[in-house]
């Protein structure tokens, strides 16, 4: 029998130690002591699971902490209270510091052919509200939820389907599920440990609630009234969403839960007194209390970090806040970090292919205008202007960290050759001009063009300012448009954007494991061929059918690497696509590795200095265990005041 692909990668999924918290010597959380005598909660024995996650410090300037505190950080959106979500990382299974993926939540993870996977959940394992964590809560969303026809906005997430074929299901026993499928699922454990995971669960206890099976017509519909929702569905979708986390109410195995009704301006997020994971010294985490999140102008967030309002912080900061926090920090005690990025471009540049405008369309669609505008930038430039000659300079592909990186593919069109564009550009037959030397379109307009980007980022301006005065001697009169990103989004996908700016791949140091469907038009989120993703997406349904040859040619690539049954095959595809992406410059990398700032309150323990700062994989800070943070005393004692 053929192995799976997944077998070397998933020979590193082993399962944790049992340790049973019984035989420890466990400390009782000081700011839980009163509810535990009171009666109000019971001791930390038995809030734990039987064989609670065992958290065994390494490595340089890490090491167990203390109880206590309250952590403040600041947020741009109100809605940003799902980053308690992604920082917290509880995860089923989770990526380690060295980005593998092991146990977490779950006890073990058994994988067999890479397409049966037998979860093993913890024993005694609770809910934030102390109900018990068991393979009914598995059942309650794959029976009630995903595959029940009338709950149709919940139905199974792309990761739970392989070729058209839908997971089978099966409990085991109380702690035992398994998923499996007639051939490998290469999704499924990326997906589980993704800063946005997928949510194979519900709390059956709390959810049933809102459920047209397991609760009356009338007071269902009252329920329905009271919460001006449009029927029992809605309303079931809403106070379930998990990585939304706007419920209080909501159950939860994060380690801190939400504590404050949405809307607000300030959010308490209070400790889960159920939480599964304790240090080798006995104490469950996470170490601090509470977190703080304070929502703000994205704007006023690097000046508030900078006179001390929050205490971890690098969500609204950037590069250029470099200067003016550093001359902060004595004054307000933190520390300013930098921490490597892993995108494949920290900027890039994405003509909409699939753009409204028929002229546009066939412009972006001729190789030979992406490359001139390529080869047009000077990024040189921009590495030492902004950002000090720190960042690499290149396409929108894989890092050196990578094992997948080759020279050729960050260098290929991407230096700064205004000859070789304007040859380009007359090759086309774009020869004539304005007085002022704007090149004119075939339907004799001038070549202008407006590229967008998110008001939350200050750098892009700066760079497009740069890259403006560059184009200028191409030909091409540039025109800045900063806007809101879900407008800017939404402006995209519904093709009246010719080009937006934005960040490049998302994992920029992927293994041949990791899957290279970034390349491949996949997801209406990538906004250089966005209705191709959504027709991918919605199965056929909206959106547009791919008709690029080289772009049908990734896709049909990132199929044949989802059924790759050796690493060698993987590695051969990934370098394919990657020769192909760079080549056709589906998205034009500008700068990549530029450091993020990471603004500490010195007294806050266990933040790394030196670490990579990502989405996914990464969950920004949430690979490191922000569960593990903790003040030192003097912060404590302050912040417990």
């Amino acid at each position: 029998m053929k192995k799976s692909f997944l077998i070397s990668l998933l020979s590193i999924l082993v399962s944790l130690p049992i340790t049973s918290a019984r035989a420890m010597d466990l400390v009782e959380t000081p700011s839980l002591k009163t509810d535990v005598e009171a009666g109000k909660l019971p001791p930390v024995a038995q809030r734990i699971p039987k064989n609670p996650s065992v958290v065994n410090f390494t490595g340089e300037g890490v090491e167990p902490g203390r109880h206590g505190g309250r952590l403040n950080i600041l947020m741009g959106r109100k809605k940003d209270t799902r980053q308690m979500v992604v920082y917290g990382y509880a995860r089923l299974a989770g990526y380690d510091q060295s980005f593998n993926i092991k146990p977490d939540i779950l006890a073990k993870l058994d994988v067999k052919e890479g397409r049966i996977f037998t979860l093993h959940l913890r024993a005694g394992h609770k809910w934030s509200d102390g109900h018990p964590f068991t393979a009914e809560d598995f059942r309650y969303y794959w029976e009630d939820v995903a595959t029940n026809t009338e709950v149709r906005n919940e139905s199974p997430p792309a990761a739970l389907i392989v070729d058209g074929e839908r997971a089978k299901f099966e409990v085991l026993d109380d702690v035992t599920i398994r998923y499996s499928w007639s051939k490998p699922n290469p999704f499924f454990l990326p997906r589980l440990a993704g800063a946005r995971p997928l949510y194979l669960y519900r709390p059956a206890h709390y959810m049933k609630k809102y459920h047209a099976k397991y609760t009356d017509a009338a007071t269902l519909q009252a329920q329905v009234k009271a919460a001006k929702k449009r029927n029992w569905v809605a309303l079931h979708y809403a106070v379930g969403q998990q990585y939304k986390n706007a419920n209080p109410d909501l159950p939860t195995l994060q380690p801190w839960m939400l504590a404050t009704k949405p809307p607000a301006k300030r959010f308490a997020f209070k400790r889960n007194p159920y939480y599964y994971r304790i240090d080798a010294k006995g104490r469950q985490l996470p170490y601090i209390d509470e977190v703080r999140m304070n929502v703000t102008n994205n704007k006023l967030i690097p000046i508030k970090t900078g006179s001390g309002e929050s205490d971890l912080q690098a969500r609204g900061l950037n590069f250029s806040n470099v200067t003016a926090l550093k001359q902060s920090e004595k004054q307000s005690g933190f520390s300013t970090l930098l921490w490597r990025t892993a995108k494949g471009s920290r900027w890039a540049l994405f003509p909409n292919l699939t753009v409204q405008d028929p002229v546009w369309r066939k412009l972006f669609r001729d190789v030979r205008f992406r490359r001139a505008m390529s080869l047009g930038i000077n990024r040189r430039e921009i590495n030492q202007v902004i950002y000090y000659g720190l960042a690499r300079e290149g396409n929108n592909t894989v890092l050196p960290e990578s094992p997948l990186y080759q020279p050729k593919f960050q260098k290929r069109w991407a230096t700064f050759d205004i000859k070789r564009a304007n040859a380009l550009l007359d090759e086309m037959g774009l020869t004539k001009k304005t007085p002022a030397g704007i090149r004119l379109l075939p339907n004799g307009k001038r070549l202008e063009l407006t590229v967008v980007f998110s008001t939350e980022e200050s750098e892009p301006s700066d760079v497009m300012e740069l890259i403006r005065d560059s184009w200028r001697n191409i030909g091409i009169k540039l025109f800045l448009k900063p806007m809101q990103r879900d407008v800017l989004r939404n402006r995209i996908f519904s093709g009246l954007v010719k080009m937006s700016m934005w960040f490049g791949l998302e994992n920029g140091i992927p293994s041949p494991d990791s899957s290279p469907q970034e390349l491949a038009p996949t997801s209406q989120q990538q906004l250089q061929w966005p209705k191709w993703g959504q027709h991918v997406e919605t199965r056929g349904r909206a959106g547009e059918k791919t008709d690029m040859p080289l772009a049908v040619k990734l896709a049909e690539l990132n199929k044949v690497w989802a059924g790759a049954t050796s690493r060698d095959e993987r590695h051969r595809i990934w370098t394919e696509m990657l020769d192909i992406y760079t080549n056709q410059l589906f998205s034009i990398g500008i700068i990549s590795s530029v450091p993020q700032v990471v603004v500490t309150k010195k007294n806050l323990r266990n933040v790394p200095k030196v670490a990579i700062y990502n989405w996914d994989p990464g969950a920004h800070f949430g690979v490191y265990r922000p569960d593990q943070f903790w003040f030192s005393a003097k912060n404590t004692k302050r912040k417990l005041n």
